[in-house]
């Protein structure tokens, strides 16, 4: 009997100093003591001074962790930080502070509507300027860049790299010239014969905001390489933000196509495989087995960034944090947190 008197004491004394010890990192998490965000609940407003005047960028901080932050780059460009929203079934848990953040021109930001303002340059600064403002240095900011955002986040880490802990790009190539390769030759053959014809004649006359290309493109191309479920099972956040997306902004830097860039558009010739070598921080890229963007060329851009690793999602596809979850989230999670015992 004193036995088991003894192994209960035990039992309850782990079982407090556990919960105690879950309180004291809830606790901390959620401490929100100096924080100048508070009233808004972790919104700030961010001036951006531009050649066409300052315009504000919105941003909100969840959580609180002075090891780890991340800044979070949505896609597009255009779109919107709404996507991310899934992160919250995983970051808090793992006591990861993050920020959303729309770009300038998008969503909750400003929007000069303006497109002398759509260049890379400017916007890679609009970047430094955010992480300025919201404390971020070299101990404690990780970058993550998700399709378009992935290509900020390597010019961003090719200028000011010095101020980062660590960078995740996630379902992007390191060249839009092997991007659009890759669209011609490799998916587009992929779709029935009648169905890429009937898109291509429509491409031909330039009508890439007719209805019927846009239903073909819905219906045959996003559940099969966006994101892997029907359109009408796609979660909120997502169709929050495809409704959002700022089509001149969109259209100006990506051009209208849905198969790789075509026109003038300001992406159509970005390459920065030679320079990936330079960036020095430690560096996951993510790619999905069924994404718009070949994931040998994602697995590659691992090899040529001085520290990286390669996180493949076998289900998944450009919205890789969508259907290939937990792949994505449990090598996500473990990459932030090896850099940080680093």
């Amino acid at each position: 009997m004193k036995w088991t008197f003894l192994l209960l004491a035990i039992v309850c004394f782990g079982f407090t100093a556990c919960k105690n010890n879950s309180n004291k990192t809830n606790a901390s998490y959620y401490d929100t003591t100096g924080r100048t965000d508070l009233l808004s609940g972790g919104v700030k407003l961010i001036p951006i001074k531009t050649a066409k005047g300052t315009f504000n960028v919105w941003t909100k901080r969840v959580g609180n962790n002075p090891r780890i932050k991340v800044l979070l780059l949505h896609g597009g460009p255009g779109a919107t930080h709404e996507y991310f929203e899934c992160f919250d079934s995983y970051f808090p848990k793992e006591g990861i502070e993050y920020y959303y953040y729309d770009q300038l021109g998008s969503a909750f930001s400003d929007n000069p509507n303006d497109s002398s303002l759509w260049t890379i340059d400017r916007f890679v600064d609009e970047v430094e300027t955010v992480r300025i403002a919201l404390g971020m240095d070299s101990t404690n900011f990780f970058l993550l860049g998700h399709s378009w955002g992935g290509v900020l986040g390597i010019e961003y880490a090719l200028k000011y790299q010095q101020n980062l802990k660590g960078l995740i790009i996630s379902n992007m190539v390191p060249s839009i010239p092997d991007y659009i390769k890759y669209s011609e030759n490799v998916l587009a053959p992929q779709l029935p014969k009648d169905v890429l014809a009937q898109i291509r004649s429509f491409e031909a006359k330039g009508e890439y905001t007719s209805p019927a290309y846009l239903k073909l493109i819905e219906e045959y191309f996003y559940p099969e390489h966006i994101l892997r479920m029907p359109l009408t099972y796609w979660p909120d956040p997502v169709k929050r933000a495809f409704a959002k997306l700022n089509f001149p902004l969109y259209l100006k830097m990506q051009g209208p196509s849905e198969f790789g860039i075509v026109g003038n558009a300001v992406l159509k010739n970005w390459d920065r495989k030679a320079d990936l070598n330079k960036i020095k921080v430690p560096t996951l890229a993510i790619g999905g087995q069924f994404d718009t963007m070949d994931t040998k060329e994602m697995e590659a851009l691992s090899k040529m960034v001085q520290h990286g690793k390669y996180l493949n999602c076998p289900k998944g596809a450009h919205m890789s944090m969508y259907d290939d979850q937990q792949t994505y989230f449990t090598g996500l999670i473990g990459f932030i947190k090896s850099v940080d015992q680093q």
